[in-house]
């Protein structure tokens, strides 16, 4: 852990030797000045976690003024920053101003080092309590429960596709690597993204996500890296920025490609440069975070169109992982729709029914366009509408054009759609089981994927 910083100003450098000695033996960090334009002009460009301050300087020894003026400036600079002024004992009226102006608290001179000591280490731990209530304040309005398992424990990988993904991901969970998601929506990258900050040595720091198609350009500085207050007309109070609430944690970039094209290069700095600044400060912060993004958009394709910077891409790609569609994932379609089933039971308070063997059947040949997101809404409701102890595949109401698209004895059928309808067919014969669907087919199971595969490519054209 790094020593706290703490700024003295006072221009009596007898002062400021008798207190760096006693600070520094606390193992704080001391930074000494001689004027309060010194103070103002530091302060502007780095970051302090005290102020300690005298209240007369040379061109003013008994009034006060000059200590209440810059009391005032540093408000104006930062107005969180915790700031003890330093008093004579006749000027204790002048000590109570400079409390009212924004200081925290007063040491009397000549000080008690106890004292001194013990009043810096409280103003320091009150301001880290304070701006830790204000971070998990805006944390908790971000928040949404998602209706699928957001939890390594509650991932449901039966599939050799998500067996293998979630094996890489686990892999590269203790790195601090950019991972790249994509694949189409629904699919549960956000989940999967979770899943590796939990599996990660930053598990006990935030995991902050972001949706950035939800953020206007205007706002975007705004939201990505905080505001000061008065930074604009509606900064009504300090704001912090997701990479602030996600420092030493992971910061997850949802709909990467809705990033408007100008805000990229404020992005790309904050990724190599390991630092930003809120909306109207000039204090660079420190970003310590590790960033997982996603996105369903060809971003090559944004490249070559210039929507998206090819540099930023190279930095937040150093991995990049497809999550398969559910269409995919035939031998986790049951599982995960029986653990909806049982989320929604317990959520609604209302018994649990079963699935029939051909409602399962129905659920593995349906192809799924809303993929994970669209089975949990399908569950949620046919928890409400079927009224019996198990689901039939009527209650289901799936779109039989979604099950079966063609028959075999259509003779407009081109060789690709009956060869499809045969794959499809053979799969719900074998109950979903993909291994044994291939075995009777005289295919291995890579074989039978790509097959399957190009259908998807095919349709997703």
């Amino acid at each position: 852990m790094k020593n706290k910083k703490i700024l003295i100003a006072d221009d009596d450098l007898n002062i400021i030797a008798s207190l760096k000695y006693i600070l520094s033996e606390e193992n704080f960090d001391i930074l000494a000045m001689t004027t309060p334009e010194a103070v103002v002009e530091n302060l502007k460009r780095e970051t302090v976690d005290l102020v300690l301050i005298d209240m007369n300087f040379q061109q003013d020894t008994t009034s006060g003024s000059e200590g209440l003026q810059l009391v005032k400036a540093i408000r104006e600079i930062d107005n969180q920053l915790p700031i003890i002024v330093m008093t004579g004992w006749a000027t204790i009226d002048i000590a109570v101003d400079a409390m009212r102006a924004g200081a925290k608290d007063f040491i009397q001179k000549p000080w008690n080092n106890e004292r001194i000591i013990s009043a810096i280490k409280t103003q320091i731990k009150l301001a880290q309590i304070d701006h830790k209530l204000l971070r998990l304040s805006q944390e908790n309005k971000m928040l949404s429960a998602n209706a699928y398992p957001d939890n390594k424990g509650g991932i449901i990988a039966e599939s050799p596709a998500m067996k293998q993904l979630l094996s890489n991901l686990n892999d590269l969970a203790k790195s601090n690597m950019s991972i790249l998601l994509t694949g189409d929506n629904g699919t549960g990258k956000s989940m999967l993204a979770s899943y590796v900050h939990q599996c990660s040595q930053r598990a006990e720091n935030s995991f902050v996500s972001v949706n950035m198609g939800a953020i206007s350009e205007s706002l975007f500085e705004s939201e990505m890296f905080g505001h000061v207050k008065g930074a604009f007309t509606d900064a009504k109070e300090n704001r912090i920025g997701r990479f602030e609430m996600a420092e030493q944690g992971t910061l997850f970039l949802d709909e990467l490609a809705n990033i408007p094209f100008a805000q990229q290069a404020k992005l790309l700095r904050v990724l190599e440069e390991n630092k930003f600044e809120a909306v109207g400060s000039s204090k660079s912060l420190q970003a310590d975070v590790r960033v997982i993004s996603a996105t369903n958009c060809d971003l090559a394709e944004a490249i070559n169109e210039k929507s998206f910077r090819e540099d930023l891409y190279y930095r937040l790609n150093t991995v990049q992982f497809r999550v398969p569609s559910l269409k995919e994932r035939v031998e986790d379609i049951k599982a995960l729709a029986v653990h909806f089933l049982q989320v929604f039971s317990v959520k609604y308070q209302l018994p649990c029914p079963e699935l029939s063997e051909q409602a399962v059947i129905n659920l593995q040949q349906y192809q799924w366009p809303g993929n994970i997101r669209e089975l949990s809404h399908l569950m949620e409701r046919v928890l409400f509408t079927c009224k019996k102890t198990t689901i039939s595949a009527q209650d289901l109401m799936l779109e039989t054009t979604k099950l079966n698209s063609a028959s075999l004895d259509n003779p407009v059928l081109t060789m690709d759609e009956i060869e499809q309808q045969a794959l499809l067919t053979r799969l719900q014969y074998h109950q979903g089981n993909a291994t044994q669907t291939a075995k009777s087919l005289g295919l291995s199971r890579s074989g039978f994927y790509r097959r399957m595969g190009k259908y998807e490519n095919d349709q997703s054209g």
